[in-house]
């Protein structure tokens, strides 16, 4: 079975980096993961403190995406690592939410934005889908994780 996601909405929608699922991640409080991820394109930048303190994740991710702020030069390289770090920092600072991802056991996870091709799946299905496999790449290190603490 596969688990489809894309808007908070949905039944998986913690899964999404616009839940409102903050944390704490060097030394600074993040409201969303999207947060954190769209900041880091500007890091130790002013950019990268003005898209913390947005309110909302869908500003921040228009944010990050303007090409008028200047963008690390190494974004392609680092970029899935930075995802995959606020993703799991995410899913360990929630109890409920890390429950949700471990009761997936084994199942595909896809995001279903129809826009995305990297992140998701894209319109017609043909996208990388790089979040829904770091989202199983975190559920693996979360179930090591709880493995360990259990003994």
């Amino acid at each position: 079975m596969t688990i489809y996601f894309y808007s908070t909405q949905d039944s998986y929608g913690c899964f999404s980096n616009f839940s409102a699922h903050g944390f704490m991640l060097d030394g600074k409080w993040w409201p969303t993961s999207e947060h954190y991820f769209q900041a880091q394109k500007f890091a130790g930048t002013p950019h990268e403190e003005k898209i913390r303190l947005i309110k909302k994740p869908n500003i921040v991710a228009r944010m990050g995406r303007d090409r008028k702020r200047p963008i690390r030069k190494d974004w392609e390289f680092v970029k899935n690592d930075i995802m995959r770090k606020a993703v799991l920092h995410k899913f360990r600072s929630h109890d409920d939410i890390r429950e949700t991802l471990l009761s997936t056991a084994d199942q595909f996870i896809v995001e279903n934005s129809p826009i995305d091709y990297y992140w998701g799946c894209g319109a017609d299905g043909s996208g990388q889908n790089r979040l829904g496999q770091i989202l199983v790449e975190v559920r693996e290190i979360l179930c090591k994780e709880k493995q360990e603490k259990s003994r």
